[in-house]
């Protein structure tokens, strides 16, 4: 007999997708070619507070091909219903066209649409818009004012530091961050009746689906979101923005299928962001560095109309062990958009100042940063009281450590030169919750011998239909080439948000079950059958490989799925995957290590990132080729953040000065250095049935401030706020 397939899964496969996106027969949102589609351009107000006093459309309305141009004087009125199952902040969402008010730079104020995109570009400059502009507050530096502050503490911890033997208080500041995938924000829509159909970018197609359902008052069975591949997400798509009901509203008054492209600019205003936050931090420890106390005092900007809220906070209260914690998290509401979640959300705005405080606790003690990690990792999660499921950090460390050589490291800052750079080396830990939610999965294997796998989840680039087709091939016993995953339509079984990391755990868990259940159909099938060779084997004797189903111990005996359900008369088996999560019995995370090389200018202040280690506890590692490249891609989003990205608003109007990748910069190839990932071995099944905790937000935690650390071991100036620019060095 032939030699048996290797397991497809936890081997470096190549993407299934990977031919389709090279050779462009990929579909995003806006390569949907709908017959008959015209198109839509948005009119952006050029104030941030205000009202609009008066809309001119006569000159728009003049050119060949204008359709109708629609604003609040001509939009008709709409539900904008409350859904408990939207992501949205709490506060009352942007209701596009159905007042004369204005409460942000960028805020659609009306839409042109044409037969031509030319033309609806050109007469979306004719539109003249009227304000009565009001003094906008878009400075959080500048607003005293505060939506109620949410809070944490055990223990005392003003007491605890003011009688510590080492005491520290530090302020750190992260800039604004825009997410700048490389496909941007696009929809097509289309009415047939009163049914809608969007080709739309998501990363959450049931989530689209229902807010779509609750602006225009239909059942949500009236919406259909196809969303196939997604350019790049980083959370942009988790939530559904005003474009989106702009495109649909279009389509419904012009009565034709309407296509709506977000340039590039409008990416700034028209979609969400990561907030500025301020991050103050106080500290208390013995003289070997052991914590007995911290404060963490958080400040970030969100919108006068939604309170945006993430989890800022959490590792702060659970990733190093002390008895006494004091938090507080406050949102400033200015007239700016709403902010949203990105990559690594709230824990990697807290990883730079927690991690950055660390460091500046073991140069004050005189303790190895490593040292003074291990010395100060918990027994269990002080925050809940909860065992950890799973938690390999001190793992993380001892590989990390080995393989960075960081036992060459003289620990004296600005120790280290190569000519005329200062070099220096840091590192910092990184954490990220487990999130688990309900999903499904469709599963279906035919008489053919081939399997069809349908799921309502989305893939920004991770490589979903590549890891869910390893873990179903592996369930059913078949080779890759025989299983085909659907994913991105919400006619399929609902899934979470592809956010979080919770997609492979969750989804992946659920194809698992549901490939479970269908493998045992056959079994099942098989030992019933009178004319099987396996008739009346023990189930639990059989095994399936390569499509052939046989006793375990006897390769010989044994038939094929085809072979099996053809003489059964059955076209296909098929069931529904599930997977709900359980009561939690224990704290879980995934977490990292993140270890960085930096040269520094001592002349010009100059800083470049040399190379760079990430080692991870993200439990079972489904692709490794597809684990790599995201734990690369989130160490490229770090140094975008440490040394480079950093939105700029014009605070007299609001303006976002840098609204183009001219002047917001992002990590080039000349930016990238050597990059290296490390996975620590073991699966986490608390966490998942499969085992995976989640990846795609850990990588990237802690990547800033192990740069930021790298340029205070070479420099000796410490950096408190992101990004690290050359006049902070000079």
């Amino acid at each position: 007999m032939s030699p048996q397939p290797q397991a497809a899964v936890g081997a470096p496969l190549s993407r299934v997708d990977g031919r389709l996106k090279v050779t462009g027969r990929a579909t995003y949102a806006a390569d949907h070619d709908i017959k008959g589609a015209v198109h839509a351009v948005v009119v952006d107000s050029t104030i941030a507070r205000g009202r609009v006093t008066g809309i001119d459309t006569r000159a728009a309305l003049a050119l060949p091909g204008v359709l109708k141009v629609i604003s609040h004087l001509n939009a008709p009125r709409l539900a904008y219903r409350d859904n408990p199952n939207l992501n949205n902040p709490p506060g009352r969402r942007l209701r596009v066209f159905q007042d004369d008010k204005v409460l942000f730079h960028g805020q659609p104020v009306a839409v042109v649409v044409a037969t031509a995109l030319e033309t609806a570009q050109h007469a979306a400059g004719l539109v003249e818009i009227g304000y009565e502009a009001r003094s906008p507050s878009t400075d959080m530096s500048d607003s005293d004012r505060t939506n109620e502050p949410v809070t944490y503490a055990r223990g005392d911890a003003d007491a605890a530091i003011g009688s510590a033997a080492v005491r520290l208080e530090m302020a750190y500041r992260t800039a604004r961050n825009h997410h700048n995938a490389m496909e941007p924000q696009a929809t097509v829509a289309r009415w047939d009746g009163d049914r809608l159909t969007l080709w739309d970018k998501t990363q959450w197609v049931l989530g689209t689906q229902n807010e779509l359902a609750s602006v225009f008052g239909l059942p949500p069975e009236s919406v259909r979101v196809i969303s196939p591949f997604v350019g790049g997400g980083f959370g942009t798509g988790v939530r559904t923005w005003p474009n989106v009901t702009v495109a649909a509203l279009a389509a419904r008054e012009v009565g034709r299928p309407v296509k709506l492209v977000l340039t590039r600019k409008q990416l700034y205003f028209a979609v969400g962001y990561r907030p500025v936050y301020e991050y103050g931090v106080r500290l208390g420890s013995d003289r070997r560095g052991r914590l007995t106390a911290m404060t963490h005092d958080v400040r970030a900007e969100t919108s006068t109309y939604e309170d945006f809220t993430e989890a800022i906070l959490v590792a702060g209260q659970m990733l190093y062990s002390m008895p006494h914690v004091s938090q507080t998290y406050r949102r400033v509401p200015l007239d700016v958009n709403t902010p949203t979640w990105m990559r690594g959300p709230g824990y990697a705005n807290a990883s730079f100042a927690i991690e950055s405080a660390l460091d500046e606790l073991a140069h004050e003690t005189g303790v190895d940063p490593i040292e003074l990690r291990r010395r100060n990792e918990p027994e269990d999660d002080e925050s809940s009281g909860l065992p950890f499921s799973t938690r390999r950090l001190r793992d993380c460390y001892t590989t990390g450590a080995r393989e960075f050589g960081w036992h060459r490291r003289n620990p004296e800052p600005r120790s280290t030169r190569d000519g005329d750079w200062l070099i220096g080396t840091g590192m910092a830990t990184g954490v990220y919750d487990v999130l688990r939610s309900p999903a499904q999965a469709r599963v279906r294997l035919d008489a053919d011998g081939t399997a069809l796998i349908e799921s309502g989840t989305s893939d920004m680039g991770p490589g979903t239909y590549t890891s869910m087709t390893q873990v179903a091939a592996d369930a059913l016993g078949l080779t890759m080439r025989n299983v085909t995953f659907h994913l991105g339509d919400s006619r399929m079984p609902p899934t979470p948000p592809h956010g979080g990391s919770q997609t492979m755990g969750t989804v992946g868990s659920a194809v698992q079950d549901g490939c479970d259940q269908v493998r045992q159909q056959a079994v099942r099938l098989a030992v019933a059958d009178r004319e099987s060779p396996l008739y009346g084997v023990d189930p639990d004797g059989i095994v399936v490989r390569a499509g052939r189903l046989h006793v375990k111990d006897n390769p010989v005996r044994g038939e094929t799925y085809q072979r099996l359900l053809t003489r059964n008369d059955r076209t296909h088996l098929e069931t529904l995957g599930s997977f709900v999560p359980g009561e939690s019995r224990f704290s879980m995370y995934a977490y990292s290590a993140t270890f960085a090389e930096v040269a520094v200018d001592a002349s010009l202040g100059l800083v470049r990132v040399r190379r760079m280690l990430g080692v991870c506890d993200a439990g079972r590692i489904i692709s490794p080729k597809l684990a790599d490249s995201q734990a690369l891609g989130g160490m490229v989003g770090g140094i975008g953040t440490a040394l480079l990205e950093h939105t700029v608003t014009d605070h007299r109007d609001g303006r976002i000065v840098n609204a183009n990748l001219a002047d917001y910069l992002v990590p080039v190839n000349a930016d990238i250095p050597d990059l290296r990932a490390i996975f620590i071995d073991g699966e986490d099944l608390e966490a998942a049935p499969i085992g995976v905790k989640g990846l795609g937000e850990v990588v990237h935690i802690g990547v800033a401030p192990a740069i930021a650390n790298a340029v205070f071991h070479a420099t000796g100036r410490r950096v408190r706020e992101l990004p690290i620019t050359a006049e902070a060095l000079l």
